[in-house]
């Protein structure tokens, strides 16, 4: 994984994990990986890994089953989902507004882009 500098890195592995939640690679109640091998898997320090799960034990994202290992908390991802369309809603699409006004792009060149965008992604499936 390429990390970027705008975030910590344990934060931007919790984003992964949860990315991984919502793109339905790990279910409800399903084993995710341990705290041990997604570091490697990451190729991070085992604290940096260690510090991801605990931020998404403490979002009860994830619970650990003494002796198992982590796993989906039930509902995990719709809470994920909401958190991130509200940050979405209130950082992201302001921002994207002010950008749009200042380029003069309009709405419909934005509902063309997303049919392209759709269309493109549609192939690929």
């Amino acid at each position: 994984m390429n990390f970027s500098n705008d975030k910590a890195i344990y934060i931007q592995m919790a984003d992964r994990l949860c990315d991984e939640i919502l793109s339905g690679k790990y279910a409800d109640d399903a084993r995710i990986p341990s705290v041990r091998e997604y570091a490697v898997l990451l190729q991070v320090n085992t604290n940096t890994a260690m510090k991801a799960y605990d931020q998404l034990a403490r979002d009860e994202v994830i619970y650990n089953k003494r002796g198992l290992g982590y796993f989906v908390k039930p509902g995990a991802k719709e809470q994920i989902m909401t958190a991130r369309r509200s940050e979405f809603l209130e950082e992201h699409l302001p921002e994207l507004f002010r950008n749009m006004r200042l380029l003069g792009i309009d709405i419909h060149d934005i509902e063309k882009a997303w049919t392209e965008w759709e269309q493109k992604q549609n192939e690929k499936e």
